[in-house]
């Protein structure tokens, strides 16, 4: 494939615009237009469709992650040739809000000091950062979907336990006898987000009611999701590793003792990877083992 094709491709894929991809490659639009059709003449498929912003195809999520794994590596070589150089190497990776607010960082931040790279993370749900994979999006990242993709590898990580969290002055008011279905109904339950099922599978698992049944507060932020809790404007799951402190602290109480949610993750990466792509899944998986649940712990 022409590299100046390829180069097209990309910006365009990664921008949103060919107006975008023209400035970042200082050309102008119809010379990112002519390319990327010759690019798409040449592997006989569609790339592009050509929306505002312009989204890619399936072939074109394919070459995507072909091309983000190529630049990863090259760089990763020219940075070699020319150990002094002051570019560090960018590494794309996909994780979990609460992967982030708890032991990723604390984790990897020895790797990350002692090695010329820097992370570009993007954040979603546990449930849907497999997606950004498929999408080229990322070249590696937790997730809790443990199928690895084709050319991938998955390493299991341990479980992040979830357990049903209030203020004392909040279960007093709303759950004076316990976590019932008559308070239930009235308290207002903290959520991430919309893409978020831990609260309502609790609920309907414990309780019996359906979403929609009681209120909800969304807080999509992890560190002000425990401070809305930590606060009394409603209950919700939060992390041991995040929330462990204050539970010891006694400002936040268990409203269902010995029940919980056990979320286990997994790291993907491709079996084709740079020497520090493999490093830092390393950093990784050792981090995630040292502090997440594991089987033979619980």
């Amino acid at each position: 494939m022409d590299t100046r094709h390829c180069e097209a491709f990309l910006a365009a894929a990664e921008t949103g615009s060919f107006e975008a991809a023209a400035a970042e490659l200082n050309v102008t639009p119809s010379a990112v237009s002519q390319r990327i059709a010759a690019l798409e003449t040449a592997l006989g498929s569609p790339l592009l469709i050509r929306s505002r912003p312009c989204r890619t195809t399936a072939t074109g999520q394919r070459l995507l992650v072909h091309l983000r794994r190529t630049r990863l590596m090259e760089e990763e070589f020219f940075a070699g040739l020319h150990e002094q150089s002051p570019a560090a190497l960018r590494i794309p990776i996909a994780v979990n809000n609460d992967t982030l607010a708890t032991w990723l960082l604390p984790g990897v931040a020895d790797f990350l000091q002692r090695e010329h790279v820097t992370l570009d993370i993007v954040l979603d749900e546990q449930n849907y950062t497999y997606a950004l994979l498929e999408k080229g999006q990322a070249v590696a990242g937790v997730s809790s979907e443990p199928k690895a993709m084709r050319g991938c590898i998955v390493q299991p990580l341990g479980t992040i336990r979830y357990r049903m969290l209030a203020s004392p002055a909040f279960a007093a008011r709303w759950f004076p006898a316990g976590l019932e279905r008559a308070g239930a109904r009235q308290a207002p339950v903290v959520v991430f987000s919309r893409k978020d099922r831990l609260q309502a599978d609790f609920i309907q698992t414990e309780l019996g009611l359906m979403p929609g049944s009681y209120p909800v507060h969304y807080v999509p932020a992890s560190d002000p999701f425990l401070d809305a809790v930590r606060l009394g404007l409603g209950y919700g799951m939060l992390p041991s590793q995040q929330a462990g402190g204050a539970v010891a602290a006694g400002e936040l109480i268990d409203l269902a003792p010995g029940k919980f949610t056990d979320v286990p993750l997994y790291w993907h990466a491709w079996r084709v990877q740079s020497p520090a792509l493999e490093r830092l899944g390393q950093a990784v998986v050792e981090a995630a083992r040292a502090t997440l649940h594991q089987p033979e712990r619980q």
